[in-house]
């Protein structure tokens, strides 16, 4: 049974809400105010809020504030005379979920519970990460590639085109998905996930399409599906070359047409629904094999996004290093810090399971570090005979003392960095020594160091 929190000055408006409400089957609580409707938050599970627009005290703009900063997996719904609609919309912008306006009906108001329930749903197990961490999630590096793919994602994100990314397993082609989406128009709908390959083929249809009562046995009740969870959203189709055949020319109709029908069921549904697909395979090649449909193919790929994988970016490792240590400190509890040996370690690696590899050995390591310190020690055996046995330098450098190599390319990155901030600071050196954290003085030693000048490319 969900439970519904409506908050309104007045007692009848509240009487009535809650009367309605509870013959739909829904648990309701009630408050007067902004104040104890927050109390009511603290200390009781609720799926939606109900609130007046125009209250003493806290009104419903502050309560939706307030909601969004500590309470930002619950959905508002603001209710509003006639008169007041401008303020409704302001109050979509900031985070509200929908507005009904006064008189309203019951079919109305269901209607909207209805979505909120859903959306609420979709908040605790199908988006993909809570909001303070959407900033952070910003493809994370400073080499030329990861800034190129950032632009790229800023450009498309504003666009409805259908988008397909590529790469190597562990690359971060979920990051991306995700990245276009919240830069997108539509950020505050749902973006809903599928992996097609941890899908059974027998299950493929019902889980994109959903099904109905009785349409096939153990369907005790009707199902929405993933296209239908993501309208008006985005829907992701992770390993999207898993996808059998036979559903592909279905897969293909929804793209083509934005409808389609439940399992089991006669009536069309159209959707408003943008793809993102990805994939680790060649899908080309998958064509011509005759595995992948070519007018699919075509579909999905309108836009394009390849992303390198991490040997490919060594400049991009240190950055993710300081990002996942900062995550599982504050994660775990812990204040834990990296030699500089085992980052030298780390630089000089192949990185196949690419950035997901990393993530997982940092975690792995911080919690097997004493003393606060993570040390070669902690290093994994088998990752140190890969790089003992690695040939990633030409053969001159495969000479030079593994010291000597590794402080030449720690050298080539900080140089870079020292060319950036200069390059955004406007060759103003004591700003750039700040973006980097080091003194006026230290930065123009370093310049003098790497013969660079406030005006280098």
């Amino acid at each position: 049974m969900k439970k519904i929190l409506i908050v309104d000055d007045e007692l009848n408006m509240r009487l009535v809400l809650s009367a309605m409400l509870k013959k739909e089957g829904c648990e309701v609580s009630s408050a007067a105010n902004g104040i104890e409707a927050l109390q009511i938050l603290k200390s009781s599970k609720i799926d939606v809020v109900v609130t007046d627009l125009k209250m003493p005290d806290i009104d419903g703009m502050e309560l939706l504030t307030r909601i969004s900063e500590q309470y930002p997996e619950i959905p508002v719904i603001m209710i509003t005379a006639h008169g007041s609609i401008a303020t409704a919309v302001e109050a979509l912008k900031k985070g509200a979920l929908d507005y009904i306006t006064k008189p309203f009906d019951l079919d109305e108001l269901k209607s909207v519970i209805s979505k909120a329930i859903k959306t609420r749903t979709l908040k605790e197990g199908e988006l993909f990460l809570p909001p303070e961490e959407i900033e952070r999630i910003g493809i994370i590096g400073t080499s030329q590639k990861t800034m190129e793919i950032f632009d790229v994602i800023k450009r498309v994100a504003q666009t409805t085109t259908t988008v397909m990314i590529t790469g190597e397993t562990g690359t971060g082609k979920e990051l991306v998905a995700e990245a276009i989406h919240y830069n997108s128009p539509r950020k505050n709908n749902p973006l809903i996930k599928i992996n097609c390959a941890a899908i059974a083929e027998t299950l493929m249809e019902s889980e994109l399409f959903g099904y109905e009562k009785g349409a096939y046995t153990g369907a005790s009740v009707t199902k929405q599906g993933k296209f239908e969870l993501a309208h008006k959203g985005t829907l992701f189709l992770d390993e999207v070359a898993e996808i059998p055949r036979e559903m592909q020319v279905k897969l293909l109709r929804v793209i083509q047409e934005q409808e389609f029908e439940r399992v089991g069921g006669l009536r069309t549904i159209k959707v408003d629904v943008r793809i993102i697909a990805a994939t680790n395979q060649n899908l080309s090649r998958q064509v011509q094999a005759g595995n992948f449909r070519e007018d699919l193919y075509y579909r999905l790929n309108v836009f394009p996004i390849e992303i390198p994988p991490l040997r490919e970016r060594k400049e991009d490792i240190l950055p993710l290093v300081d990002y996942f240590m900062d995550k599982f400190n504050k994660k775990l509890d812990l204040s834990v810090k990296m030699d500089s040996e085992v980052n030298e370690i780390l630089l000089r690696y192949g990185w196949p399971g690419n950035i997901r590899e990393l993530e997982n050995l940092i975690e792995r390591m911080m919690l097997l570090s004493r003393n606060n310190l993570i040390t070669s020690a902690e290093v994994p055996a088998e990752l140190k005979e890969a790089v003992d046995k690695m040939i990633t330098a030409p053969e001159e450098d495969s000479k030079k003392p593994f010291k000597e190599y590794i402080r030449g390319h720690l050298e080539n990155v900080e140089s870079q960095m020292i060319i950036k901030c200069l390059e955004e600071s406007g060759g103003n050196v004591t700003n750039a020594a700040k973006k980097m954290g080091l003194s006026r003085k230290g930065l123009q030693l370093k310049m003098i160091k790497y013969n660079l000048r406030k005006d280098s490319k």
